[in-house]
C-alpha cells in the first residue's frame, strides 16, 4: 500500500482585477488626457476607434498604448500604409492595427508623411512583428522607417526603382486589344 501525502494548493501568482471598462470613450480620453491636440481627427469607422497624430510622436504613442495599465494595446495586428497623392505634404499615410487580448478591443492609428522624405521611426523594439511588416510596407510605398534593424525588400526584387503601391503610373490604357479575352482562349 502506498502513503498517501495530503497537498495544498499554494498559490502561485497574485492577480488583480481591473474594473476599468475599456471601450472607445475611454481610449480617447486617455489618450487626450496624455497627450492633448497632439492626437486628433478621431473617427469610428464600423466601431474601431481610429485617430492620428504626427509622425514624430509615433513612438511616444505607441510605448503608451502598449505600457498603460488600462489601455494594455499589446499586440500589432498590422503595420502598411495608404498613398493618397492629392493631400500634399501628407501623402502617405502609416497605418497601426493594434489589439488588446485582455478586453478584445482594436484600434487603427494613422501617422502622415510627406511623399519627399517618408521617414518615420521603427516600431520593431516594441513590437516585434513589426519587422517584416515594415520592410513589407517599405518594399511596397517606399517608407523609411528610421532605425529598422534590416529595411530591404522582401517581396520586390532589389533592382526595382520605384514602389508599386503608390499611385504614381496611370491605370492600363483599357483600349488595349492584346488583352482581350479572345486573345487567351475566353
Amino acid at each position: 500500500m502506498g502513503v498517501f501525502i495530503p497537498f495544498t494548493l499554494i498559490p502561485i501568482y497574485s492577480y488583480t482585477i481591473n474594473l476599468f471598462s475599456l471601450d472607445n470613450a475611454s481610449i480617447k480620453q486617455r489618450l487626450t488626457a496624455q497627450f492633448g491636440e497632439q492626437v486628433s481627427r478621431f473617427e469610428e469607422p464600423y466601431g474601431m476607434l481610429t485617430f492620428e497624430s504626427p509622425k514624430d510622436l509615433n513612438l511616444k504613442i505607441l510605448q503608451f498604448l502598449y505600457d498603460d495599465s488600462e489601455l494594455r494595446f499589446q499586440f500589432m495586428t498590422d503595420l502598411t500604409a495608404v498613398h493618397y497623392p492629392h493631400e500634399i505634404g501628407r501623402e502617405l499615410a502609416i497605418v497601426y492595427h493594434l489589439h488588446n487580448l485582455v478586453g478584445n478591443i482594436r484600434i487603427r492609428y494613422k501617422v502622415f508623411t510627406d511623399i519627399q522624405k517618408p521617414d518615420v521611426f521603427t516600431a520593431t523594439k516594441l513590437f516585434s512583428a513589426a519587422n517584416w511588416m515594415e520592410r513589407e510596407t517599405y518594399d511596397f510605398y517606399g517608407v523609411n522607417f528610421v532605425g529598422h534593424p534590416n529595411l530591404k525588400r522582401i517581396l520586390n526584387v532589389d533592382e526595382m526603382n520605384y514602389f508599386p503601391m503608390r499611385k504614381e503610373y496611370p491605370l492600363e490604357d483599357q483600349t488595349r486589344t492584346d488583352k482581350d479575352d479572345a486573345m487567351f482562349g475566353r
